[in-house]
Formats: C-alpha cells, sequence, structure tokens
C-alpha cells in the first residue's frame, strides 16, 4: 500500500511542480499578493482632502480649520472664496470635504448664541465620508469643550479646571486600531482556499482530458490512496503558503501572531479538509480542465464574499447567516483573526474548530462518493 501511495505522490509532486510557472504561482504570487492586499485592503481613513470656505474669517473661525488640519485626518486642499469653487472641487473628486463657516461664526460664538459649522461630504465613498463624519464631530466637540471652558473661566474670574465625564478608551489586542491587523490575517484563509481549490479543482478532470484516468483504474491502487495521492500533495502546499503569508505578515507588516503557532497548522489542516474537497468535487464533476477553472470561480467569490472578510456577517440578513454557516472560510476566518490578534486557545475556538471538522468530513466524503459513482 505504502509504495503504491507513494509512487502516487512523486507522480503528483513531479506533475505539479516540474513547470517553473507553476512553481511561482504556488510559492511566490501568494507572498506577493499578501505584500498587495497588506498596502491596499486598508479601511483606516487618513489626510482626507479637505477644502477651506471661510466667510467668516474671523479668529474663532481659523481657529477651527486649523484643528481640522493639525488633527492629521483632513489635509488642507485650498481656500475657496466662492460655492462654485467648492463644487466644482468635490465634482471633480478633487477634495473629499468641504468645510464652511458661515459670517456671523465668531459673533455667535462671542455672544454666546452659539454658531453652526458646516461639512460637506463627497457621500459617493460612504465608508470614508462616515469616517471623516465621525472625525469632524469629534474636532468640534473638543473646540467647543474648550471654548465653554473659557467662558465659565472668565465669568468667574479665574482659571477653571475640567469638570464633567470624561471618556477614557482601551481597545484591546489592536490597540492602535489598524485596519491591517485585521485584514491581512484573512488573507491566509483567501489565498490558501483559492490555491488548494484550483489545485485539487484540475487533480481528477486533467486525468480525464489527458487519457491516463483509464491506466489509473486499472493498476492495483485503491481508491482510498489514489484520493491520498492526490491531496497530500496539495496540503503540504497549502501549509507551506500558510508558513510564508505568516512570515509576510509578522516581519513585513508587523501584525502580531500572539497565539499558537501548533493550533494555527491544526486549524489550517481542518480547513484544507473543506478547500481540497470542494475541489475535488468539482474535478469529478467536470469534463475539461477549462469547465473545472469556471466551476471553481463560480464558488471562490460566493465564498469571500459570505466569509465575513470585509463584511460583517451580523449585518448581512438573517438567512445570509444561516447560509454562511455552509462556508469553512467563515470559521477559519474567526479562528485565524483570533489566533493573530487575541492568542486565544482551543477552549475558546472548539466551536469553530467543530465546524470545520463537520463540513471538512461532509465534503470530503462526498467528493470521494462521487469519484466513485464516476469511475463506476
Amino acid at each position: 500500500m505504502f509504495e503504491r501511495l507513494k509512487a502516487m505522490l512523486v507522480k503528483e509532486f513531479i506533475q505539479v511542480l516540474r513547470d517553473p510557472r507553476m512553481r511561482f504561482v504556488i510559492f511566490v504570487i501568494p507572498a506577493m499578493q499578501t505584500i498587495i492586499f497588506g498596502y491596499a485592503v486598508n479601511t483606516d481613513v487618513r489626510q482626507v482632502a479637505t477644502a477651506v470656505y471661510d466667510l467668516d474669517n474671523s479668529s474663532q473661525s481659523r481657529e477651527l480649520a486649523d484643528r481640522f488640519i493639525r488633527s492629521g485626518y483632513f489635509n488642507l486642499h485650498e481656500h475657496v472664496f466662492t460655492e462654485e469653487r467648492a463644487q466644482e472641487l468635490i465634482d471633480r473628486g478633487e477634495v473629499k470635504a468641504v468645510l464652511r463657516m458661515n459670517h456671523g461664526f465668531s459673533e455667535g460664538l462671542v455672544g454666546g448664541r452659539g454658531a453652526a459649522v458646516q461639512l460637506i461630504l463627497d457621500g459617493t465613498d460612504s465608508n470614508t465620508a462616515g469616517i471623516a463624519l465621525n472625525y469632524a464631530a469629534r474636532i468640534v466637540a473638543g473646540y467647543s469643550e474648550k471654548l465653554q471652558l473659557e467662558s465659565a473661566s472668565r465669568a468667574a474670574g479665574r482659571q477653571l479646571e475640567g469638570s464633567g465625564v470624561e471618556l477614557s478608551s482601551r481597545a484591546w489586542y489592536n490597540e492602535n486600531l489598524e485596519s491591517r491587523n485585521f485584514y491581512v490575517p484573512a488573507v491566509i484563509t483567501n489565498i490558501v482556499f483559492i490555491i488548494t481549490m484550483l489545485l485539487s479543482s484540475m487533480a481528477v478532470v486533467r486525468e480525464k482530458e489527458i487519457g491516463t484516468i483509464e491506466q489509473v483504474i486499472v493498476t492495483p491502487i485503491g481508491k482510498g490512496e489514489f484520493i491520498l495521492g492526490k491531496t497530500i500533495p496539495f496540503v503540504l502546499i497549502g501549509f507551506i503558503n500558510v508558513a510564508l503569508i505568516s512570515l509576510v505578515a509578522v516581519f513585513w507588516f508587523e501584525v502580531p501572531l500572539r497565539g499558537s503557532v501548533l493550533l494555527l497548522f491544526g486549524s489550517t489542516a481542518l480547513f484544507l479538509m473543506s478547500s481540497l474537497g470542494i475541489g475535488l468535487l468539482i474535478s469529478t464533476v467536470s469534463r475539461t480542465q477549462q469547465q473545472a477553472m469556471m466551476s471553481a470561480f463560480f464558488v471562490i467569490f460566493p465564498a469571500m464574499l459570505l466569509s465575513g472578510f470585509a463584511f460583517p456577517i451580523e449585518s448581512m440578513p438573517q438567512v445570509v447567516q444561516w447560509i454562511t454557516c455552509l462556508n469553512p472560510m467563515r470559521f477559519f476566518l474567526v479562528i485565524i483573526r483570533s489566533i493573530f490578534q487575541k492568542g486565544v486557545g482551543i477552549e475558546i475556538l472548539w466551536p469553530q474548530l467543530l465546524a470545520l471538522l463537520i463540513l471538512g468530513v461532509t465534503i470530503l466524503s462526498s467528493a470521494v462518493l462521487r469519484f466513485k459513482k464516476t469511475l463506476g
């Protein structure tokens, strides 16, 4: 048995790795994609291009505008003096925000009546607009608190210390709230799923297309040995990809790896059962490699969208949330992010590990049964 399995493994490794371009795709491209995704997939909003439309031109209005620019969240593009110019800048996409202060801004503040400030946002990018609006609200609130404290100090004739409730916030695990720490570990899930599923989806159908499947059938090798011989090389490739991407994440992007490396590879093994099972299932029902490739892409994109990689599952409709329970990427993403950022172990992650085990056994068993039916 072991000799037959060894021969099958040697055959598969030679077939997969004999092409230098294929070796480049399997081992180099994932690292390059991780670097690209690490820089590109970033929801942190900094240096929002901003125009200042100051009709009041007072010391108070200039101070507020200066607070916006000094915050680091807004970058002064230019001072505008007409509404037409402000609208033109937004229409052209040269600025994402226009800070407008009308006549009488300083008089309202000095007279104690209060004053309004308007922030015009380009809402085509709702994510950036929403985050910029939150930054602006905090800046204006801080400026308002300063003015109120100064007014109270003048009324009392002495310097007053701040009073009232003060919020002290602290973020655990991702102290600086960097989106990179959230997205880069998730890239492991995407790349490993894509590569291993694509490779396994070609495994059986390639034998059919080149006409060697009949030769395999008449050999003494059993169906289980055939499946193992087809999947073990891809399992090893998946582990190598996880190691390479993790090294890039930790040493290039400085994403902390707080959890167990052993648990990381153990959960990867459970995840590979599902990804390879899906690939083998596609390979057994496809007649050509082109069909297998197209079928694989029809699976990849819904799986990524319903995994929680970019969109929170909690925000999806209830029916869609139930459907995501059939997606192994959903559970592996939770595991990967928890191992990297929180450093938790099996005592916390056992529900996700159990879900991966159930999905993996079910999908892989279906692929084996389908393969048996095909041979018959």
